[in-house]
């Protein structure tokens, strides 16, 4: 459940959001990118006035906004840390990479450092197996990576 408390403001920045796809319900995708990229997340406040403002049932926002990993619900850190658990990436230790991701930023996947400056997931194929493991952080993409490499790519930032 969010804390996000939906002001006046935000209420202008969505419906602003909304009216630039013409209010257009099939354009339910478009406006949720548009959104997160604007709020960093889609908590359900955001999600309601959403529905409203394109005359769709809050169900079918929620049900889109959970369906597409790459929505969120949750906060991100400043450097959202998103690990690939793909078969490619699995196989060839994606698992001992959120390990160690895990004892570095004492959080777990799905978590936001105390800080905020980080947050950890796991996501599906990044079409880019050639590099397994992958690891992103922001858009920045690290090939190749292996455990003992993690502590020196977070250090970079510091």
């Amino acid at each position: 459940m969010s804390t996000f408390k939906l002001q006046d403001c935000h209420k202008q920045t969505l419906k602003d959001i909304c009216k630039s796809f013409n209010n257009n319900p099939g354009e339910l995708i478009s406006v949720l990118h548009k959104t997160q990229s604007e709020f960093g997340y889609l908590p359900e406040a955001i999600q309601r006035e959403i529905a409203n403002n394109l005359k769709i049932s809050v169900a079918k926002v929620y049900g889109v906004v959970t369906f597409y990993s790459f929505f969120t619900m949750t906060p991100k850190g400043k450097y959202p840390i998103s690990v690939c658990t793909g078969t490619a990436c699995y196989v060839r230790g994606a698992e001992k990479i959120v390990d160690e991701l895990k004892d570095q930023l004492k959080i777990k996947v799905g978590g936001v450092t105390e800080d905020g400056k980080f947050s950890l997931d796991c996501l599906r194929c990044v079409g880019a197996c050639g590099l397994a493991p992958v690891v992103l952080i922001g858009e920045k993409v690290y090939g190749r990576v292996e455990a003992h490499q993690i502590k020196g790519i977070l250090e970079s930032y510091e």
